[in-house]
Order: structure tokens, then sequence, then C-alpha cells
């Protein structure tokens, strides 16, 4: 073998290695909200609960980002901007408001009169999504209020 066929060799394991690595990995990718540096998302990332419908928390790509649970992911991040006022549907869970909105693969549900806001994305797969959100209440109910309130 030449040092070419050896670098060459070397080369292909390393990427063979690092694509079987990567496949192994169980972190979920959870990108941070915009506010999410901020002390009120530290205190609501507190309160995450240990599982949510049963599913247990996962590890995410970026710890500060949010959190995740089961597979496929219910994904909850502190730090999205406050939502105004809307016509979209709003529910109440354990005094909570949440704006409901529906995705091609689940359901986006936004904490309501919270600012910064709590977003859970909840996969088809969990239906009926809102019965998930009970677990988030502690986390939302350390956000400030802003006054809004489901009508």
């Amino acid at each position: 073998m030449t040092r070419r066929t050896h670098v060459t060799t070397a080369v292909a394991l390393c990427a063979t290695a690092v694509v079987v690595l990567s496949g192994c990995s169980s972190a979920v990718e959870v990108a941070p909200a915009p506010l999410a540096n901020g002390d009120v998302c530290r205190a609501a990332a507190s309160a995450w609960p240990d599982e949510v419908g049963g599913k247990a928390r996962r590890e995410v790509s970026d710890a500060g980002a949010g959190t995740a649970y089961g597979d496929p992911p219910v994904i909850a991040r502190c730090g999205v901007p406050a939502l105004g006022p809307t016509t979209d549907d709003c529910i109440e869970v354990d005094g909570l408001g949440w704006v409901a909105q529906a995705l091609s693969d689940g359901t986006r549900f936004t904490t309501f009169g919270r600012d910064p806001a709590i977003e859970v994305l909840v996969p088809k797969d969990y239906a009926p999504e809102p019965l998930l959100l009970p677990a988030f209440s502690a986390a939302a109910q350390k956000l400030p209020t802003n006054g809004l309130a489901c009508r």
C-alpha cells in the first residue's frame, strides 16, 4: 500500500466513524428561542417536568434551548415572543392560556398572557394533544403575566 492509500483509507474510516457516531446520538435538535437567555426562562426551565405523557425526558442539542420527551419528541422551549390578541383557538389549562395552532404533523401550543412565552410542539402521535399541557403548567406559571387572557 502506498502512503496515499493509507491516507485515503484513514479519511474514509474517520468519515464512517463520524456518520456512525452521529447516528447513535439520541439528542433532539432544539433551537433556542429568541428570548431564551433571560432569568425568567432559566426559572421556567427549572420547572420542566421529568416526563410528559409517560415519556421520559431526552437529551437536547442545546441545554439552554428547551427540552424534549419521547419519540417522536414533544418539544418545549421558553423564550418565544409573547402573542398579542388573536382569533386563534385559545384554551385554558390549570388557569393558564394556551393558543393552539395546527401544524401538518401535530399542534403548536404557545402560552397566552405570558411574556416571554413557552412553545410546546406536540406530534399528532400523541392525540389528543392538549392532554399533555398540564405537564408544563409549573414551568408556565414561572413566566410573568402580560394582562391578556383567553376569552
